[in-house]
């Protein structure tokens, strides 16, 4: 994958440059949040490994900036915040993954392999429709009626679930198993707000959600209309 590394820290920066280099990635390395900014609105990349506290403007900016351009990037936070808020706000904000530092390098490319491979992976299926809710699975775009629909890739992976087996309820943790493939533990509240970020985007006012809740057991895909 080409991957971009947007992080102060020249030590760890070198170190986790060097292993994903020799995993078989390409990477590019910014040293701030403007210097991020430019890299990804320049080039193409499959992946922003994204540290939070950056010079010129946090990593939380730019993850902003990155999902209202509409850019079709996977990120992952870097960041020595572990409180569950700071997650939270990450997640909310558009990001994929979340891994707080010290963490092994070893389970930083599990986790860039495990997105590596949900990016990558070949789709049997091309297509699935639920009323006037169609995903392509090989664009990796999504419709409602006329109007597509911008989801960032963890959003699309989570849908998919959904949208390949529409009527099944789904529990939180069978949903983790199929995105995340349970190689790293993610708590409940990870499904809710991406199950939240989807139904403000596919939801219209007042009608009924297409994902919806089956209390004490998990989330639905339903007929939209």
């Amino acid at each position: 994958m080409d991957i971009l590394l947007v992080e102060d820290e020249p030590q760890l920066a070198g170190q986790v440059s060097r292993s994903l280099t020799r995993a078989g990635h390409s990477v590019t390395h910014a040293a701030d949040g403007p210097a991020g900014l430019k890299a990804v609105t320049g080039s193409r990349f499959d992946l922003v490994l994204l540290d939070v506290n950056l010079p010129g403007f946090d990593g939380f900016e730019l993850l902003g900036r990155i999902r209202a351009a509409k850019l079709p990037l996977r990120v992952m936070m870097l960041t020595a915040r572990s409180e569950i808020g700071d997650r939270v706000n990450g997640l909310k904000s558009g990001a994929d993954d979340y891994l707080t530092k010290p963490f092994a390098i070893e389970e930083l490319l599990a986790r860039v392999d495990v997105l590596g491979r949900r990016n990558g992976a070949a789709e049997v299926q091309q297509s699935c429709r639920v009323g006037d809710l169609c995903m392509d699975l090989e664009k990796r775009r999504v419709m409602r009626g006329e109007e597509r629909i911008e989801l960032s890739p963890r959003e699309f992976d989570v849908l998919s679930v959904f949208m390949r087996e529409p009527g099944r309820t789904f529990s939180r943790d069978e949903i983790c198993e199929r995105i995340w493939e349970r190689e790293h533990e993610y708590d409940t509240r990870t499904v809710e707000i991406f199950v939240m970020r989807l139904r403000k985007k596919l939801d219209r006012p007042g009608a009924e959600s297409v994902i919806g809740t089956v209390r004490g057991v998990g989330y639905v895909m339903q007929s939209s209309k």
